[in-house]
């Protein structure tokens, strides 16, 4: 059975935006299965950009096709311990938190967000990369 544990250590803050923690600082595991996830950008099933110019509209498209990733390995959400996000725009990234948690919600993974000049295509505006781990 794998075993997650979520700690927020006295000392350090929570990162807050919009009444929603974002991440855990630190998450333990008791070893299972890894399940690594390359960056996931905003394409649908044929390959085309969804929302260009539009972050929250990326936004949900990523985290659609996180969520179906994690779902062909057998994971989900709660099984995530770790989030790499890169966008273009940090500040436009955090105006639209909601809509990364109608995906994610209360499972707090470690978390880090990088505001980046460009992305593999210029109407990329976010990229996501995930580490997760599942029973083996």
């Amino acid at each position: 059975m794998v075993e997650l544990q979520r700690i927020f250590p006295e000392g350090l803050s929570k990162r807050v935006v919009k009444g929603q923690v974002l991440y855990a600082p630190v998450v333990t595991v008791v070893p299972g299965k890894l399940v690594f996830l390359s960056g996931i950008l905003a394409r649908n099933g044929k390959g085309e950009i969804v929302g260009k110019g539009d972050m929250r509209a990326q936004i949900r498209q990523v985290f659609s096709n996180i969520d179906t990733a994690l779902k062909a390995a057998g994971a989900g959400w709660a099984d995530v311990v770790k989030r790499q996000t890169f966008t273009t725009d940090i500040d436009a990234y955090f105006e639209h938190i909601d809509a990364r948690m109608e995906f994610c919600g209360g499972d707090l993974s470690t978390s880090t967000a990088v505001e980046v000049r460009r992305l593999s295509h210029p109407d990329f505006l976010v990229e996501v990369e995930v580490m997760a781990v599942i029973k083996a």
